[in-house]
């Protein structure tokens, strides 16, 4: 069993490019902030409005994760809460002078490469996780068949998803455990993916306004237009991203295992939802217990994830 302290940046980081979907230019830095504020957005060009990142400022999750608090938005938050997350800094301020989070490359890695450079600073105040006592779960009946996401209880933040796409995605299944703190290596540089057909769509939808060849991974006429690509599994890698972006909403790391299959956005904010009214599903707990597993991302894809644990 490990006592983790909360950690903070050394010094702040700024961050320039433009949103995903609304392809509006901006400006982002991240502040370091007092032990136990969490991570809190900040609309610098709306009198510094300030949205907490938890569950209860969801909204408008379809093609990414936005909050919204007091008609106040920011948009596309997975992919630096993910970095957050997923390398353990636990308060910081995220200041925005537009409403989408910079797309950058589409992954998490430009975040994570500047923690390395920077560095955290260690901080008094005790790391608190969920601790989850009994399985929660969400099913969705789509016409593509059932989707599911689950937690139980396990050790460590171990993670099972398995996504089925058209060719040349196919079915892929990503196992690993957060806590080995593989992150930065197999996970950070996943990048997002869509498919050439679907652009019209998006675009007349008022999406993707800011894509480009440079932040996702493009799909058409069955294969990659814009590789190489970064893992031979990157897809499911990056929906692992999202979702520990998404799960982020709950306010603190979870302890304990995530199984989901053909899940997204709305999916994993879901999730979070049924878990923090559920309270008697998990516990906050400052002891983490750790056994990490064995990181295996390269299973035959004909496996099948388990329903239940």
């Amino acid at each position: 069993m490990q006592v983790h302290n909360e950690f903070t940046l050394n010094e702040p980081l700024a961050f320039a490019g433009v949103g995903l979907h609304s392809g509006a230019p901006v400006q982002m830095r991240l502040i370091p902030a007092a032990a136990g504020s969490g991570i809190v957005f900040r609309r610098t060009d709306l009198d510094n409005f300030e949205i907490p990142a938890n569950g209860r400022n969801v909204a408008r999750v379809s093609y990414a994760t936005s909050l919204m608090r007091q008609g106040v938005l920011i948009s596309t938050t997975e992919h630096l809460l993910s970095a957050l997350i997923g390398h353990g800094v636990d308060n910081v301020i995220v200041e925005l002078d537009n409403l989408e989070v910079p797309i950058l490359d589409g992954s998490a890695l430009p975040y994570v490469e500047a923690f390395l450079r920077t560095g955290l600073k260690k901080q008094r105040r005790k790391r608190e996780y969920i601790r989850i006592l009994k399985p929660v779960e969400v099913t969705e009946n789509s016409k593509d068949g059932v989707k599911f996401i689950g937690v139980y209880p396990g050790t460590g933040y171990q993670i099972d998803y398995r996504i089925d796409f058209p060719a040349p995605i196919g079915s892929e299944r990503f196992l690993g455990d957060l806590q080995t703190g593989a992150y930065a290596d197999l996970i950070a540089p996943a990048r997002t993916f869509g498919f050439r057909e679907d652009e019209p769509m998006l675009r007349d939808m008022g999406l993707i306004r800011g894509a480009t060849d440079a932040c996702a991974i493009i799909i058409g006429s069955g294969a990659v237009q814009n590789g190489p690509l970064r893992f031979g599994d990157e897809f499911v890698r990056h929906k692992v991203l999202d979702l520990i972006g998404d799960l982020a909403l709950a306010g603190r790391r979870i302890e304990g295992r995530v199984v989901a299959e053909r899940a997204g956005h709305a999916m994993h904010t879901a999730l979070v939802s049924r878990l923090m009214k559920d309270r008697s599903a998990w516990e906050l707990a400052t002891v983490c217990d750790e056994e990490p597993v064995t990181l295996e991302h390269s299973l035959p894809t004909m496996l099948r994830l388990p329903a239940h644990a």
